[in-house]
């Protein structure tokens, strides 16, 4: 009797475990999926130092070190900070870096903030002093709100942001676009703040997202574009190279430019779900989010099918990514040599291929897209 009732507690214990353990992945999982404006789930909030006019000492880690120019954000605080400053006084455990701008909020001596691809809050008026106008997009489940930017051209750029940032981190190539004199419609997506919110508020790396996209090139279409280039960093270039393939108005992409494009949604999710599960509850995390979205293992890379595309694409790239790894960029250019161009930038994480090097990246992206005007 003893034996038999140790025996049902053990089990008890084991399946009480095991329901814990599925909990906690499905939390994690669920955590991954629900990205949103803001820091990336796990990703590593650093202290201020110290700050004067002209420079700001952080913590050092890969992301303050990291080359380049970078929005500095945290509770009620933006700013711009650029590249190290390689030659002042400092403890090891900081970097100094160039302070170029604060928008709002204080740079105060232990403020915990993170570094971000996105330069600027608001919009193009406010950010740049361009002229714009508040629109919406009609969307599959309602009105996108978006910001068209006018230009001299008949062929429009759609820009798509991805995880973390806001339809403001496309303003970081806005002057440059508009040089070019391209119009620019940058476009919030379901789960942006004033957007639809999704069906149980999750994610699904751009799977299903790219809709959003479609209804942004319906609407370039009815108002005057000839054709239309889509710009998509993270999800945002997931997005657009589903659009290209799979739109009824495909027809009117003439050309993809792909900033760490998310291919394999495991790897980003493992990525964005690590700070609250680990080993085995990772897996866990992964199957319940695999239930959630419906995707399969591979289906977002099989999606993105590039023997389907039928229109050039530029492939931005950095070596330090670690939600979108390099690999798979190189992978889905192999497929499409004749179409696809990879170029990638060394030192810069994820989504951050400008910010590392602007000058690089305005050189390919004019090659690109002089023949597109």
């Amino acid at each position: 009797m003893l034996l038999r009732r140790a025996t049902a507690a053990a089990v008890t214990t084991l399946i009480g475990a095991g329901a814990a353990a599925v909990a906690a992945g499905r939390y994690a999982g669920d955590a991954a999926l629900k990205v949103s404006a803001g820091p990336l789930p796990g990703e590593q909030h650093v202290a201020v130092h110290a700050a004067d006019a002209v420079t700001v000492t952080l913590t050092r880690t890969p992301a303050t070190l990291r080359p380049g120019t970078y929005g500095l954000a945290g509770p009620g605080l933006h700013a711009v900070v650029g590249p190290v400053v390689a030659d002042v006084s400092h403890p090891y455990h900081c970097v100094v870096r160039h302070l170029e701008s604060v928008a709002h909020g204080a740079l105060e001596p232990g403020a915990r903030v993170w570094l971000t691809p996105q330069l600027y809050t608001g919009g193009p008026q406010e950010a740049l002093g361009m002229h714009h106008t508040d629109l919406d997009v009609a969307g599959e489940l309602g009105p996108l709100p978006a910001w068209f930017v006018p230009g001299v051209r008949d062929t429009w750029v759609i820009a798509a942001h991805g995880l973390g940032t806001t339809r403001s981190h496309p303003l970081n190539l806005l002057p440059f676009l508009q040089r070019l004199r391209f119009p620019v419609l940058s476009v919030s997506c379901r789960g942006d703040l004033g957007a639809p919110r999704p069906p149980h508020g999750i994610g699904h790396f751009g799977a299903v997202e790219w809709r959003d996209l479609d209804a942004a090139v319906r609407h370039a279409v009815r108002s005057g574009a000839r054709r239309t280039v889509l710009y998509g960093w993270s999800t945002g270039a997931t997005m657009a190279l589903l659009t290209a393939l799979d739109s009824a108005v495909g027809d009117r992409v003439s050309g993809l430019v792909l900033d760490s494009p998310v291919l394999d949604w495991q790897a980003a999710l493992r990525s964005l779900a690590r700070h609250r599960a680990r080993g085995a509850l990772l897996g866990l995390a992964v199957r319940a989010a695999e239930g959630r979205t419906g995707l399969t293992a591979d289906g977002l890379f099989a999606a993105a099918d590039t023997t389907r595309l039928a229109v050039p694409a530029l492939v931005l790239h950095g070596t330090d990514d670690t939600v979108a790894p390099l690999r798979h960029s190189r992978e889905l250019v192999a497929r499409r040599p004749d179409l696809m161009h990879l170029h990638t930038v060394r030192g810069a994480g994820h989504a951050g291929a400008w910010n590392a090097d602007p000058q690089g990246c305005e050189e390919a992206l004019r090659r690109f897209l002089t023949p597109l005007m």
